[in-house]
């Protein structure tokens, strides 16, 4: 059986929240037993960071790194950051990586006219044997809609 891993990636934030939400989304997840092996990566101000958390999964003997990015929206980090962190895009094409396309990830190739400023960290050497599903931001879920509700609500 090859080695899997679950990557959720989130942003980060120079105020606890953002990281605590994610690790505890991480040991939600973990109680549903079925990742064996769960794994967090961070964008900016957080360790671990996402390069961090892939060498350190890679370094675990992972064939399969399943990424999931807990962002609600597609956006430049979704879209084009976190892609060329994990070896999925180089100068705005993809690579050979495996990667669900379509409605997985809209990408889009073309130069958005600004620069952004951040290092979010280098793109990681991503081993032949090593694939990479990366899956597509939360979305208007009906789920996300029940919680919205929920509180506005006061339920």
């Amino acid at each position: 059986m090859v080695k899997e891993t679950l990557l959720l990636v989130g942003h980060g934030s120079k105020l606890p929240y953002s990281k605590q939400l994610i690790l505890d989304v991480a040991e939600k997840v973990k109680a549903q037993n079925k990742f064996e092996n769960i794994e967090i990566g961070l964008m900016e101000f957080n360790e671990p960071s996402i390069p961090t958390a892939l060498k350190k999964i890679i370094a675990d003997g992972t064939k399969r790194i399943i990424v999931v990015p807990v962002f609600l929206a597609p956006g430049t980090h979704t879209e084009k950051d976190i892609p060329r962190i994990l070896g999925l895009l180089k100068d705005e094409q993809e690579t050979h990586h495996h990667h669900e396309h379509g409605e997985e990830c809209g990408y889009s190739h073309k130069h958005e006219g600004h620069h952004h400023h951040h290092h979010h960290g280098d793109p990681v050497d991503i081993p032949d044997d090593v694939e990479i599903i990366y899956k597509k931001p939360l979305g208007a879920d009906d789920r996300i809609v029940e919680i919205v509700m929920e509180r506005a609500l006061n339920l």
